[in-house]
């Protein structure tokens, strides 16, 4: 190997993982900022206003689309190197809160490529069946709600597993099983959210916010550097059997 490309820096993994979960919290949010404006329709709209959004709206519907597939990759990214941070914390504790949080990821990217597959097929339908449209959206919102119980998962993995590693600060934390709470009560009340518009939708809305903040604020963390300290972990081995 020729020693120049041996000596150049390299990046940790975690802080690429870091700047992952930057990228990450930056694209789920540049999709809304393309979609909200537009009229994209909330849970339980009428069949109408759906079809309309999708026959004016379907540039937008697909700009936002192409955005996933690499928050996708870049949500992998994130949890992958905040597994590597946590795991010998957990290991240590006899635990694996960070592998719960990672799954959780995982989830959530299965979980939301289908909701964002629906979109592309509503807008890519030249003519609108009204009734296969009423239940396209049934399903879109279904699954768009139920989403919050694998956020869910990940915040409180890696919420409960940063804490406890002293990766992150209790605020921090809070702010992670704070938001877990909201988007798992939306998800509970996914049946009476579908079935009319009112302030039970604020729920996830509130939750998902916080989902950005948690993420973003994760990712500063692993780019610092991020490192279990020392302490901790000699804690974590001197109290095991």
């Amino acid at each position: 190997m020729d020693p120049k490309i041996k000596s150049l820096p390299t990046m940790a993994f975690p802080q690429i993982s870091g700047i992952a979960a930057l990228g990450f919290a930056f694209l789920i949010v540049l999709g809304n900022v393309f979609l909200v404006p537009a009229g994209l329709p909330h849970a339980g709209a009428e069949t109408g206003e759906v079809i309309a959004f999708f026959t004016t709206s379907k540039d937008i519907v697909g700009i936002a689309s192409m955005l996933t597939p690499l928050a996708w990759v870049l949500a992998t990214l994130f949890g992958a190197g905040a597994v590597s941070v946590l795991w010998q914390s957990d290991r240590d504790r006899g635990e694996a809160w960070s592998l719960v949080g990672f799954g959780g990821l995982i989830l959530q990217n299965g979980a939301f490529a289908a909701v964002i597959a629906i979109r592309l097929a509503l807008a890519s339908t030249t003519a609108h069946d009204s009734t296969a449209t009423t239940e396209l959206w049934a399903l879109h919102d279904a699954l768009f709600m139920l989403n919050g119980t694998f956020l869910t998962l990940a915040l409180i993995g890696l919420s409960i597993s940063g804490l406890r590693a002293g990766l992150i600060r209790q605020w921090h934390g809070r702010l992670g099983l704070l938001a877990a709470a909201l988007l798992f009560s939306s998800a509970t009340l996914a049946p009476l959210i579908m079935d009319q518009a009112g302030p039970l939708g604020l729920l996830g809305l509130i939750g998902w916010l916080m989902w950005v903040v948690w993420v973003g604020t994760y990712g500063i963390t692993l780019i610092r550097g991020g490192a279990v300290p020392i302490e901790s972990q000699s804690h974590a081995t001197s109290s095991k059997p």
